[in-house]
């Protein structure tokens, strides 16, 4: 086998690819075995025809395209290796020469990662984010807490009242006929919400639990169902349960119950110290951000568009992992956002853009600044990533590969490429 390497504009490349006589009728042998099963002969059992006698009656060409099938994975992985170049996308395969007795010869248009001229990164000037906590901010952590410690009453003794949760029984009808999704049973609703109708909700005020009760509305010009927009319709109404929701009383109680401090006032110190804290670290996100934005936008490159398509369909392939996981197919999420997958992918590639362009400027920063990362380091690392994973270090570091240990060592430089410029940076 041999290669040859063109290289094209904006960082492709084309790889001729060319495999010899004996390595072509090799693969024609084994598309001939894998199909012969399959083709029927006059006068010979099924399966038992020479490839010769094939080859004549249904032409020289019946095994080529298997045969090309079993020689180009392996011949371009080889040719990848060994041409020098570090390509950054799936191959684009045209077959130039496919004829018994010659060489097998193929191209492969590839993608090269780009070369970076990196600009000024450090000193950069970025606004300085001042962190504070308002007491608001604490008052509204503290009322999360006390929402999640609530609990639930239910009340027979009185009538709806606005902020109850009650359960209802409804059926809707308009010019005295009923309408499609216009009727539920135990039906959640919280007095107040706003999730009904304008007025229908307001009208269920005072209702006490088993009666019936008769609300008139007016569904909205812009409703979603044009057939009753803007219409007047009735609903016949009972309500089944009432409940009111209860807060725990905000007192020293509640910060031994809900903390592991005794008094409201330490407990309220330490929401503060953890909303600070927060905010600090993404303050630091924001500036490491702002600072890698200008790194980037200070640097030259031309990336490649088939480098882009290939960190894209990267990202659709992690995000559909992300929505199987919840349940749903691809297909179920295209149809419940009304998108098509070409709007997906498109929706996409300025992101895609925007990683390689970070990727490739921290690589170069790295590289620039001699930026190595040991293998005390990388143990480090690795011995977190055990301990996430509940697992001994030494078999994790046995799992993996050489492939997933430069990943590691890379991702490593490229955050420490991170801190070196963000801690250069200047506030202003």
């Amino acid at each position: 086998m041999s290669v040859q390497v063109e290289k094209l504009e904006k960082n492709m490349a084309k790889l001729t690819i060319e495999v010899s006589v004996e390595e072509f009728d090799a693969a024609m042998q084994k598309a001939y075995l894998k199909n012969r099963t399959k083709i029927m002969i006059p006068g010979f059992r099924k399966g038992k025809a020479p490839r010769k006698m094939i080859e004549k009656m249904y032409g020289a060409g019946i095994f080529y395209e298997d045969a090309a099938n079993e020689i180009i994975p392996e011949a371009y992985t080889k040719a990848a290796d060994e041409c020098g170049e570090e390509i950054v996308s799936q191959p684009q395969i045209d077959v130039v020469q496919i004829e018994e007795g010659k060489p097998f010869i193929f191209t492969a248009e590839v993608a090269l990662k780009p070369e970076v001229t990196l600009g000024e990164y450090k000193g950069l000037e970025v606004e300085k984010t001042e962190v504070t906590v308002a007491e608001e901010e604490v008052d509204k952590e503290i009322e999360r807490e006390r929402e999640s410690n609530s609990r639930m009453i239910d009340i027979d003794d009185r009538g709806v009242e606005q902020g109850d949760m009650i359960k209802l029984n409804f059926e809707g009808f308009v010019d005295g006929e009923p309408f499609e999704g216009g009727k539920g049973e135990d039906y959640p609703l919280t007095i107040g919400s706003g999730s009904f109708i304008p007025g229908f909700e307001d009208q269920l005020v005072g209702a006490k639990i088993g009666e019936d009760v008769e609300v008139n509305v007016t569904f909205p010009e812009n409703y979603q169902a044009q057939e009753l927009q803007g219409k007047p319709a009735v609903f016949k109404c009972k309500v089944n349960e009432i409940h009111v929701k209860e807060l725990p009383e905000l007192d020293d109680e509640f910060a031994q119950d809900v903390s592991e401090f005794d008094t409201l006032a330490e407990y309220r110190d330490n929401v503060r110290a953890g909303i600070l804290e927060r905010k600090t670290q993404e303050a630091k996100n924001e500036k490491q951000n702002k600072v890698v934005e200008k790194a980037v936008a200070n640097a030259s490159m031309d990336i490649p568009d088939a480098m882009v398509d290939e960190q894209v369909r990267r990202m659709a392939d992690d995000f559909s992992r992300r929505i199987q996981s919840q349940g749903l197919t691809m297909e179920q999420y295209m149809k419940f956002t009304g998108q098509t997958a070409d709007q997906m992918l498109d929706q996409m590639k300025p992101e895609a853009l925007k990683r390689i362009q970070n990727s490739l400027v921290l690589e170069a920063v790295a590289k620039a600044e001699g930026i190595e990362i040991s293998e005390e380091r990388l143990d480090e690392e690795i011995a977190k990533m055990a301990e996430a994973y509940k697992m001994e270090a030494d078999k994790l570091k046995e799992m993996m590969g050489d492939y997933e240990m430069d990943q590691m060592k890379n991702d490593l430089a490229i955050q420490a490429a991170v801190d070196l410029i963000t801690d250069a940076a200047k506030e202003v």
